[in-house]
C-alpha cells in the first residue's frame, strides 16, 4: 500500500510534468516561427505567442496551457482525491514557471492558473476570467488584468468556506506576483505595452 506521503508526491511530480510541456514553444516551433524565447518578453505563454502576429497560435497556447492544469488536477483528484488533487495544481504551476525541459525558464503562469481554477472550483475561475476581462478593457494591461483577478480569486475562494484552496491559490498568486515582477515594474515606470499597442 502506497503511503499518504507517496501519494502526495507523485500528484506533485504528475502536476509538474504536465505543466513542464511548453505549448507555446511547441506549437510555434511547428508554425516555423522565430524561437519565442528571442522576442518580446521571453515568456512561453500565450500573452508572449501574440507578438508574433499569430492569433491562432496563441489561442492555442492559451488553451493548451489552461488544459494541462485541468488534466493535471482532475486525474490526480481521480485517483488520490482533493489534496492530490490540490498538490497537483500546485505542481502544474510551478511546471509552466519552471520547465525542466527549457532550463527552468518559462512562462508567468495565468492561463494554468485558470486551468487549475477549472479543475478544483470552476465557478472561481470565470470570476477570474469576468474580472481579467473587465480590468483588460478599463486599463488595456494584460498584465495588471492577471495580477488584479489573482488577488481577488483567493478571497472568493475564502468567502465560499474553500479555506484551503484559498490558501493554495493565495501562494500561487505571490507566484505569479513574482513572476511579473518586471511587468509591475513597468507598470509603475509607465512603459508597460498595452493590449493591441503596436
Amino acid at each position: 500500500m502506497i503511503s499518504p506521503y507517496a501519494d502526495g508526491v507523485l500528484a506533485l511530480l504528475v502536476g509538474y510534468l504536465f505543466g513542464s510541456v511548453p505549448f507555446g514553444v511547441i506549437l510555434t516551433r511547428a508554425a516555423g516561427t522565430q524561437d519565442l524565447r528571442s522576442i518580446g518578453s521571453g515568456s512561453i505563454g500565450a500573452t508572449n505567442v501574440l507578438r508574433t502576429g499569430r492569433k491562432g497560435l496563441a489561442a492555442a497556447t492559451l488553451l493548451g496551457d489552461a488544459l494541462k492544469g485541468t488534466l493535471a488536477v482532475i486525474i490526480a483528484g481521480y485517483f488520490g482525491g482533493p489534496d492530490a488533487a490540490m498538490l497537483a495544481a500546485l505542481g502544474a504551476f510551478l511546471g509552466h514557471l519552471f520547465p525542466v525541459w527549457l532550463k527552468f525558464r518559462g512562462g508567468k503562469g495565468v492561463a494554468v492558473y485558470i486551468g487549475v481554477l477549472i479543475g478544483l472550483f470552476w465557478p472561481a475561475a470565470i470570476v477570474f476570467c469576468v474580472i481579467w476581462l473587465t480590468t483588460a478593457i478599463v486599463t488595456r494591461y494584460s498584465s495588471l488584468s492577471a495580477l488584479v483577478a489573482s488577488i481577488v480569486t483567493p478571497i472568493f475562494l475564502w468567502w465560499f468556506g474553500h479555506l484551503a484552496l484559498a490558501s493554495l491559490f493565495a501562494v500561487l498568486t505571490l507566484l505569479m506576483f513574482y513572476m511579473h515582477r518586471e511587468n509591475i515594474r513597468r507598470l509603475q515606470a509607465g512603459t508597460e505595452g498595452k493590449i493591441g499597442a503596436k
